[in-house]
């Protein structure tokens, strides 16, 4: 299992751009999506201020579950959406390793 760091790296930029293009496409169907964009918004600069290595992101990623259903991709959403969806969890099951 890839750890936090390796995940981070791996995907950071494509979430930094996936992110607010789902939040735009489907933040009016799925209004919950606005919550996930906020708290990228609030992982993203934590990890930015604090590093990769001292973030305490504990808060962040237990509200993404409660947000997203535990990542349950919605019915009928694109598959950036569910990109989005996959690589968070991913993040946040290599967060907790």
């Amino acid at each position: 299992m890839k750890g936090f760091n390796e995940v981070w790296k791996e995907y950071e930029e494509k979430l930094v751009q996936f992110v607010p293009i789902v939040d735009r496409v489907h933040g009016g169907s799925h209004p919950e999506f606005h919550d996930v964009h906020r708290i990228f918004k609030d992982i993203f600069s934590k990890v930015r201020e604090a590093g990769i290595d001292k973030a305490n992101l504990e808060e962040e990623f237990k509200e993404l579950r409660r947000v997203t259903s535990n990542y349950k991709v919605p019915e009928n959403v694109c598959e950036t959406y569910e990109f989005v969806y996959k690589v968070l969890e991913e993040l946040d099951n290599a967060y907790q390793g």
